[in-house]
């Protein structure tokens, strides 16, 4: 900018240093355990029954169902991979949006996610408790006290583990990642098994499957629902793909990869499930997988439930990962603090994020009836899926020579946006409900914070200084830029 070459040594120091940025430590193997650890819930192992229930217990059209919603989460993966390749920035959603369909729409998506994302976090929490404690307490119920304990402890424990070391949460997640798979193949080997050994019994359920009730267009519709919630979690890997290994390759490698490893463990497992239960039993019972094992392993039953827990702290663990990048990239932006963005200057993780966010979850937990008034909130993730397949379609014709080195084909994210515009309004036309239009204005309520401060950036001297002493604090400082290099 016309200024003369500036020789002080400590400029000269600060050069030869690594820069302050995030560090691309995520591989192939890290990125398929962050996308099968956030799909694998506790859902599978415990309720899997919505998609039988509204299919009329009819197994051919049930299997049907698992099959088609994991081949929509594997399109939605697709587009989402050629925007991660193309645009390789942490944020997911936001970032494309952002970069797609402009400042506003972006804003309204990290505000409702600043609070729907969390309170997910907390709900999450709130259920690894549950389990973790209830075997001390036998029939009894566990103490709300204790299980609300236990939850702060889970999310400040990986809130900190996330803002110390992205290597060592990699790593968590691959040891839980591994760990639920195993649970997951214990229950589809079994199946396979009792299929092999006894034939007569269980090759009856499977013949004639669609010989049941057929159900109607609106019963298919919440049982796709259904099934769609189950493969949730699929568009995880494009929050984290600033930190990815060559993410040109593997982030298309890693998509193509673990959406079609959970599809084929949902199809074993819920063949294993209707193996040894009928669908009467699998839709009767509080804990299938639970059921499933007093059947076929009565003396180590116990290590459903413990799966259980451990299929919700991976899926926990990945949460507040991503989470913690969404809130990083917004204030990169300038819609969120600038402190949210700084890195730590040992690390290079965004440490005020995570505080950021696990602050935000905790206060959900407190007063867990709050978790209760994000679940009409459940249409913005769709919202916002078809928000961000419409700005590939956007992209493609506005900047057709952006580098991309994995393209999908352009008739699948206009699928995605019709489909997703549709589980947008359905739920709000088949069940109308005043506490969507409460959800709706409060999206709306983002206005009101985004035209003072985002678009006539209003500003208070004294935040700054507040910004200045949390910074020496925390020791972290602003970014230097894209994650070309690496931060020792």
């Amino acid at each position: 900018m016309g200024k003369e070459e500036n020789n002080d040594p400590k400029d000269v120091q600060r050069k030869g240093k690594a820069k302050i940025q995030l560090k691309r430590n995520i591989g192939y193997f890290d990125g398929v355990s962050f996308i099968i650890g956030s799909i694998v819930g506790a859902g599978i192992f415990v309720s899997p029954t919505g998609v039988l229930k509204h299919s009329l217990l009819n197994v051919g059209v049930a299997l049907t169902i698992w099959t088609a919603s994991g081949l929509v989460s594997l399109m939605g993966a697709l587009c989402y991979a050629e925007l991660g390749t193309a645009l390789p920035f942490s944020g997911g959603e936001y970032s494309h949006i952002k970069r797609g369909l402009g400042s506003l729409p972006a804003f309204v998506f990290i505000w409702t996610a600043t609070f729907t994302k969390p309170a997910s976090n907390a709900a999450r929490a709130l259920l690894f408790a549950e389990y973790a404690t209830q075997p001390f307490y036998g029939i009894c119920p566990a103490p709300d006290v204790l299980k609300k304990c236990l939850a702060l402890a889970v999310l400040w424990s990986l809130g900190i583990l996330n803002g110390l070391s992205v290597k060592m949460s990699a790593w968590v997640q691959t040891v839980f990642t591994l760990l639920k798979m195993m649970a997951l193949s214990v229950i589809a080997v079994g199946g396979i098994v009792l299929l092999v050994t006894r034939q007569k019994e269980s090759l009856a359920r499977f013949e004639d499957m669609f010989s049941s009730e057929i159900p109607n267009a609106s019963q298919i519709a919440e049982a796709f629902f259904q099934g769609l919630y189950a493969y949730g979690g699929w568009w995880s890997l494009n929050y984290m793909a600033e930190e990815m290994k060559h993410p040109s390759r593997n982030i298309p490698l890693t998509v193509m990869t673990a959406v079609p490893a959970v599809i084929v463990f949902y199809l074993l497992v819920n063949i294993s499930y209707l193996t040894v239960l009928t669908p009467k039993e699998i839709v009767s019972s509080v804990a299938v997988a639970v059921t499933w094992a007093d059947r076929v392993i009565p003396s180590v039953a116990w290590i459903i439930p413990l799966s259980v827990a451990v299929s919700i702290f991976g899926a926990l663990n990945c949460s507040m990962f991503t989470l913690g990048r969404l809130s990083y990239a917004g204030s990169q932006s300038g819609h969120l603090p600038l402190l949210i963005s700084m890195l730590n200057v040992h690390s290079c993780t965004p440490a005020p994020a995570m505080i950021f966010s696990t602050t935000i979850a905790s206060i959900f937990i407190i007063p867990s009836d709050l978790i209760m008034l994000t679940n009409y909130f459940g249409f913005s993730a769709w919202l916002m899926t078809g928000l961000t397949c419409a700005s590939l379609i956007v992209l493609r014709y506005r900047e057709p020579h952006l580098h991309r080195p994995y393209k999908v084909f352009l008739p699948v994210p206009f699928m995605m946006v019709a489909m997703s515009f549709f589980l947008v309004l359905a739920p709000i036309v088949w069940s109308p409900n005043m506490q969507y239009v409460y959800a709706f204005l409060f999206m709306l309520g983002s206005l009101i914070i985004y035209l003072p401060f985002i678009h006539f950036k209003l500003r208070f001297p004294f935040l700054d200084k507040i910004t200045c002493h949390l910074q020496l604090l925390l020791e972290v400082c602003p970014a230097d830029g894209p994650a070309e290099g690496k931060c020792e």
